[in-house]
């Protein structure tokens, strides 16, 4: 049979028959207009959202051409002071902690001491009230007193009482504070030897609804000068260092602090996170700056500038929003000052991570939904930003900096935390990236390795170079034999499965019969073990069984692609012994879905279930009834929760992981249920683009649709890029099935409301390019052009007929199947597969 060009196909079949085809544009660039990436490394604001204080020229810091500048008179450095020998005692204390060296204590004496870098912290989280009695060995004249309290723990309704010898007098009341510094006046002067506030109420804020009170004065003290202060905005999330230039200063050092956010809500006058909130504690949450007073560049540069331990910063920030203050620490003294001026030419951002420009996409995807073409890119971009080279100040804090990645390109969790490279992460974050950018696939294999040479002699591989490689997780290993696969099939570096082979046997001879339970022959975890989300759940879960099955069926595949084809029999056989066991014991027919585990009969998980489905655990009958149950009993506005209920963490019913939603979505896809597919896609990713800061997607959502762990929260979280490959692989329709797309498979999912996608994916033998259309009648065409030494195997709804470039190779008339030029028609289900298509140029016409 002679094969046509893709427009000489396409004439013919419109001269065929008189349908109206799906307009499916013919400018092949126009996915470019949902690129969100920087198209340089040099990243200036896009806007100024506010200024205070004595701030003159701040919109030069966006437009340029000039000078911002910023100024503060000098500040009242005396305060006034109790009696020698007052002392305080408070209703509650915090404990101490000792972080990086340094043991603070949180006593109600640090109230009364003179330093507003201690301060009063309570132990009864949202509980009151809250009480700090001051007693003075003399009696003191007061017209009313002032409360300093931190920005993190301001009270925000409390009385102030005197004591007149026999009682206590409230001689002060305040409601709806905000401020820091409270002044409490007394409607007449007070002799007394005792002051008592007691607070009913504080702000709510990411670090917890405490009361913390810096300094109570016996006295009212007017406020410092106003903290000049200016917010940029950089138009959306971006990873990197910081550069300011500065036009010069005054001459006695001004200060500069620095607070970065991802998002609005927690922008404050400390970072929503900073390398030191988790253990490399050279800051107190801002990057400090002791201003020069000729004119240099400053950039963000992890470390102190004086004694190690003195205005020092935290490096690489992950943000949107920048809040620039004249403001200096007291324990920088003498090195800077909290007051005279500062001005600054510019203010950017160095973009350190992978600059996703529109010629670096090898792949690419469009359909007639201009929301979902959104959500691919938005994906893509938010797996660019933790691509980065792996460097000692620049991970995560806790013991990661391993030798052995100094210096490589990796794939990172989150770009703004924990900037470690999880192996379970890159179970999604790696598809995304061979989707997108062909040459990230060196960031995967660079960690897939790493880890590989860090097995244990129990065959457990870790998940991250945190801890020194000791970061005890139970499912981790198993992803890093799913993940192997994904990297071996998408790239065809069938070198590297060769190269660690042995770690593959490793892993599920040794390390997995050792954590099986010989009764039912399935997974059982022990306390010594944690997972993707630290739940406690131990014994057998269908979770890590299901998870199990996956990485048996990837090790198969792995051991075929090495000609280990004993192996790859082996452990196809324990997958299917493993699947019947997760559904001999793990079944709930009482609800018609995999329990969540096998200790407890009410729970259902989002995780087990969907994996159960995509690897066949579950039969047609029992995918479609998990998957019903799910969408009736965890649907959100913003995703479909992790678990049906609260039993195992509180609020659990309410928190959206993109991370597990990805199976969920899968598992929709491949049973033929599209639209609950799309609907739970429009939800989930709608939520987050929608959400402060736009575009990146979020690591985990909880209650109301918030961020799951407040400020902690990661807001570019590689592990929640599913949709790309989902809209790839089911949406488009492109899947490898072979290394490399040797062979590869065309079955898009052709839903009701988009009329046509296209795409191209890079692969070792050329690009494929993939394009689908349906018309108003129903008549569905693929036109597909495949590279020389690739297959495709490509499937189309069962109607009337199916054509290969022009020619009829199977009607619904006929009941023989018709092979042509080497390609078989199979009939499965709904399905019209053509197997076996030759590389070139086809259109597949089914009417």
């Amino acid at each position: 049979m002679k094969t046509q060009s893709l427009t000489g196909a396409a004439a013919l079949l419109l001269a065929q028959a008189s349908v109206a085809f799906a307009a499916l544009p013919s400018n092949k660039t126009s996915w470019q207009q949902y690129v969100v990436s920087p198209q340089s490394r040099n990243i200036v604001p896009a806007s100024i959202l506010s200024h205070s204080g004595n701030v003159s020229n701040a919109d030069v810091l966006v437009s340029g051409g000039g000078v911002a500048r910023l100024t503060r008179a000098e500040l009242n450095t005396t305060y006034p002071s109790w009696p020698s020998g007052t002392n305080a005692k408070a209703s509650s204390e915090a404990a101490p902690n000792t972080d990086g060296g340094v043991t603070r204590t949180y006593n109600a004496s640090n109230a009364i001491d003179g330093n507003l870098n201690t301060f009063w912290n309570d132990n009864t989280e949202g509980q009151y009230p809250d009480i700090l009695t001051i007693t003075s060995p003399s009696k003191v004249v007061l017209d009313g007193v002032t409360l300093e309290s931190s920005s993190d723990g301001v009270p925000e309704s409390f009385t102030v009482e005197t004591w007149d010898g026999s009682s206590w007098t409230q001689s002060g009341s305040i409601t709806g504070n905000n401020a820091t510094r409270c002044r409490v006046p007394f409607s007449q002067n007070v002799t007394t030897d005792q002051v008592r506030v007691n607070v009913t109420q504080d702000q709510e804020t990411s670090k917890g609804v405490y009361t913390r009170i810096t300094e109570l004065w016996p006295a009212l003290v007017a406020d410092d000068p106003a903290v000049p202060e200016i917010v940029l905005d950089f138009g959306q999330n971006v990873v990197g260092f910081l550069e300011i230039d500065f036009a010069g200063g005054s001459t006695n050092t001004p200060g500069i602090k620095l607070a970065f956010s991802e998002t609005l809500v927690y922008l404050t006058d400390v970072s929503d996170f900073t390398r030191s909130g988790n253990g490399d504690a050279i800051t107190p949450g801002t990057d400090q700056i002791a201003v020069k007073s000729t004119p240099y560049k400053w950039t963000d540069t992890n470390g102190c500038a004086y004694n190690d331990s003195q205005v020092c910063a935290d490096g690489l920030h992950g943000f949107r929003y920048l809040k620039i203050s004249l403001d200096a620490l007291d324990s920088d003294s003498p090195h800077t000052s909290p007051s005279g001026f500062v001005d600054i030419s510019s203010v950017s951002l160095n973009f350190t991570a992978y600059l996703g420009t529109l010629s670096s996409y090898s792949g690419w995807f469009e359909c007639s939904d201009e929301q979902l073409n959104q959500f691919w890119y938005d994906a893509a971009y938010t797996n660019e930003m933790v691509v980065d080279d792996f460097l000692a100040d620049t991970v995560d804090p806790r013991d990661s900096a391993s030798p052995t990645l100094l210096g490589k390109t990796v794939i990172y969790d989150g770009a703004k935390r924990d900037r470690d490279p999880y192996v379970g992460d890159i179970a999604i974050s790696g598809r995304t990236a061979y989707l997108s950018h062909e040459d990230v696939s060196t960031a995967v294999v660079n960690v897939l390795a790493d880890l590989a040479e860090h097995q244990s002699d129990s065959g457990w591989i870790p998940p991250a170079s945190i801890n020194n490689y000791g970061l005890h997780l139970f499912d981790y290993p198993l992803y890093w034999v799913t993940s192997s696969w994904d990297y071996v099939l998408y790239t065809g570096d069938v070198e590297y499965a060769t190269t660690y082979y042995l770690e593959l046997q490793n892993v599920l001879n040794t390390w997995c019969p050792s954590v099986t339970d010989d009764t039912t022959g399935l997974l059982t975890k022990s306390k010594y073990y944690h997972d993707y989300a630290f739940l406690e759940r131990y014994g057998i879960v269908t979770y890590y069984n299901a998870l199990y099955v996956q990485a048996l069926q990837s090790a198969a595949k792995l051991a075929n692609a090495t000609n280990h084809t004993s192996d790859a029999s082996a452990w196809q056989q324990r997958a299917a012994t493993v699947s019947q066991a997760i559904n001999d014991h793990l079944w709930d027919a009482s609800v018609g879905a995999y329990l969540d585990d096998s200790t407890d009969t009410t729970r259902h998980g989002q995780d087990g279930n969907g994996i159960a489905v995509i690897t066949g655990v579950a039969n047609a009958t029992r995918a479609q009834s998990a998957l019903d149950y799910l969408a009736d009993k965890t649907a959100l506005p913003y995703g479909n929760a992790f678990m049906d209920n609260d039993s195992l963490l509180a609020g659990g019913s309410e928190r959206v992981y993109a991370f597990t939603s990805y199976f969920d979505i899968q598992a929709r896809f491949l049973t033929s249920n599209v639209d609950s597919a799309l609907d739970e896609i429009r939800r989930l990713y709608g939520w987050m683009a929608a959400s402060d800061p736009g575009i990146t997607f979020w690591e985990g959502i909880g209650t109301n649709g918030s961020a799951y762990e407040d400020a902690y929260t990661s807001k570019a979280h590689g592990w929640s890029t599913g949709v790309l490959p989902a809209l790839t692989n089911y949406v488009l329709g492109l899947t490898p099935t072979e290394p490399g797309y040797q062979r590869f498979a065309v079955n898009p999912a052709f839903p009701q409301n988009i009329t046509w996608a296209r795409g191209q994916e890079a692969t070792p033998y050329g690009d494929v390019y993939l394009e689908w259309s349906t018309a108003d009648n129903g008549t569905a065409t693929i036109s597909l052009t495949a590279p020389k030494g690739t297959v495709a195997d490509v499937s189309v709804p069962k109607k009337s007929s199916v054509e290969l470039d022009g020619t009829v190779v199977w009607s619904a008339s006929s009941s023989d199947q018709t092979q042509s030029d080497g390609v078989e028609v199979q009939q499965n289900g709904d399905l019209i597969t053509l197997v076996g298509v030759s590389a070139g140029q086809h259109t597949v016409v089914a009417k």
